[in-house]
């Protein structure tokens, strides 16, 4: 087993003061107020970057690049669904098949009447208030 390997060991054993205390043995300032735990990695990824050197700036910017969406997840951009003339949307309803049809005029046909909105259609299909898009499922909830 080598130095490194039984100084790793080590650490897993010591209490919060032997651990502060082996961090403040280089001179390299005081140990920093963090769990138990954190402190032990802490001072393991110090002992092998003294054995190994530290990485690489452009391995370190990588990671650092990587990790960024993960941090910061903004949420997908929903790009709003575009009904051309002659799309047809259908919908089961109840053991009912609900088929709309896309006009040019920005209306829709259902039933060979004209509606202005698909919210028209929901409500009238459902007998309740519904986002027409969200009936048809061109958005999803939320």
């Amino acid at each position: 087993m080598t130095r490194l390997e039984k100084d790793l060991a080590a650490l897993a054993t010591m209490s919060l003061a032997q651990l502060r205390e082996r961090w403040n043995a280089p001179g390299e300032g005081e140990a920093p107020a963090v769990p138990v735990a954190l402190l032990r990695r802490l001072l393991a990824q110090r002992l092998q970057e003294k054995r190994h050197g530290k990485l690489a700036l452009m391995v370190v910017r990588e990671l650092e690049r990587l990790a960024a969406p993960a941090i910061a997840a903004p949420e997908s951009v929903r790009r709003p669904v575009v009904l051309t003339q002659g799309t047809r949307l259908i919908r089961e309803w109840n053991g009912r098949t609900i088929a709309v049809e896309v006009t040019g005029e920005g209306t829709f046909v259902w039933e060979d009447r004209s509606y202005r909105s698909l919210s028209e259609i929901a409500r009238e299909v459902t007998g309740a208030h519904w986002s027409g898009p969200r009936f048809f499922g061109l958005k999803r909830r939320g």
